[in-house]
């Protein structure tokens, strides 16, 4: 008797009670939420930082008084 089980890639996936568990998805269905995953991902990332958050950072790299800079020559 087999007690861990593998995705179709060869991942150990648990359920929720933690015991391992076999993924059901086939290939095509992992395919297919790939390319879903990656287009919605490309959306955010070309969407850029809203401005207010650049402010921010400005501020916060303005009033924070050390840097990673800073940081690294410790």
């Amino acid at each position: 008797m087999k007690d861990r089980k593998s995705s179709a890639h060869g991942a150990k996936v648990k359920n929720q009670s933690g015991a391992p568990d076999t993924a059901n998805l086939g290939r095509d269905v992992q395919a297919k939420i790939g390319q879903q995953l990656r287009s919605m991902y490309v959306g955010v990332v070309d969407q850029g930082v809203p401005d207010r958050f650049v402010e921010l950072l400005k501020k916060l790299d303005e009033a924070g008084g050390s840097s990673d800079k800073d940081r690294d020559s410790e």
